[in-house]
């Protein structure tokens, strides 16, 4: 089975002022609590919610990130994600962990999820390391 990964960024970074750091933070951590929620459900079982630290979007003054991450699959990165998104993104979940290589098409993307969608990056491929110290 393919672990797919929903990173979840739970803080703000030190470069904003306290303040803002500290309002921000907070949405971040009512999205990923509202996520979490989700664990129990059979539907998104094969999702792992993982909170990080940080996923320095705040550095570009956006809160509330979120990545998609699998092996050998696009990954999705979205920001600004106001709390109506939790469907979205459990909706956006069953489409990435649907397709083979992580690729959903544009138009299919969930609700506003097309308007907080910061990067999506292809997945690299797969590479058999045979000199030490290679990538």
């Amino acid at each position: 089975m393919t672990l797919h990964t929903l990173f979840v960024c739970k803080s703000c970074s030190a470069v904003l002022d306290h303040e803002e750091a500290d309002d921000r933070a907070e949405g971040n951590q009512l999205l990923l609590k509202l996520l979490e929620i989700q664990k129990n459900d059979s539907t998104y079982s094969t999702l792992n919610i993982e909170p990080v630290g940080c996923l320095w979007s705040c550095v570009k003054k956006y809160s509330c990130a979120v990545s998609f991450v699998c092996p050998q699959k696009y990954t999705y990165h979205f920001v600004d994600l106001p709390q109506e998104s939790i469907n979205d993104l459990l909706e956006f979940s069953l489409l990435y962990q649907e397709s083979q290589d992580g690729y959903v098409l544009p138009p299919k993307l969930p609700g506003t999820l097309r308007s907080h969608l910061l990067v999506r990056i292809p997945p690299t491929p797969e590479v058999i390391v045979s000199q030490p110290g290679a990538c």
